[in-house]
């Protein structure tokens, strides 16, 4: 597996480096099979450290984990943890319900918009209904199965997912709802 370990602000020494291949490569292979990459970001947010890693399988999965401490070493430990136990419920969740992804898994790229927010401080009505872009990007969509989809969007820890419906070949969308349940739109 390879390591980007890099710190904002922060010189990195080869101590810490070295702690981080081997406690994140041991949580690691213990529960994904093939994993390819891995970034750990060490930042300061006031008087706490910030760790923020994010580990790629070679199944086209991703999973993501951050921590903060008061000490570097203590928020590099509550991430690795974090990401072990999102790993350890993903291969669960792989070995009860789902089958093994022998390939990986296939992207679609398709372009994505930043819009500019609308500041409406004064109650005038806006002279166009079109919005600003602000920014244009390539997204790139995966190809999963429901389940998958529900997965890696919790291990990214992201409120939404799209994706490619590998059933219907169809765009679907997952998401977070406020009652803490996992919404599927299905068009």
């Amino acid at each position: 597996m390879r390591y980007q370990i890099t710190g904002k602000q922060i010189d990195i020494g080869n101590a810490l480096q070295t702690h981080v291949e081997q406690e994140l490569g041991s949580a690691v292979e213990k529960y994904a099979e093939r994993p390819t990459d891995a970034q750990v970001v060490f930042s300061r947010s006031g008087h706490e450290y910030v760790c923020e890693a994010t580990v790629h399988l070679s199944t086209g999965l991703n999973a993501q984990a951050k921590a903060h401490d008061s000490e570097i070493y203590a928020a590099f430990d509550s991430c690795a943890a974090k990401m072990e136990t999102q790993l350890r419920r993903y291969k669960r969740r792989l070995k009860n319900h789902h089958r093994d992804r022998s390939e990986p898994v296939e992207l679609y790229d398709a372009p994505s918009y930043i819009l500019a927010s609308e500041d409406q401080s004064d109650d005038a009505e806006p002279e166009t209904l079109q919005p600003i872009i602000v920014a244009e990007m390539e997204t790139r969509i995966p190809r999963l199965s429901v389940g998958e989809a529900v997965m890696q969007m919790e291990l990214v820890g992201a409120p939404v997912l799209v994706f490619r419906n590998e059933g219907k070949d169809v765009v679907n969308v997952v998401y977070r709802r406020d009652d803490g349940n996992i919404g599927w739109i299905d068009p």
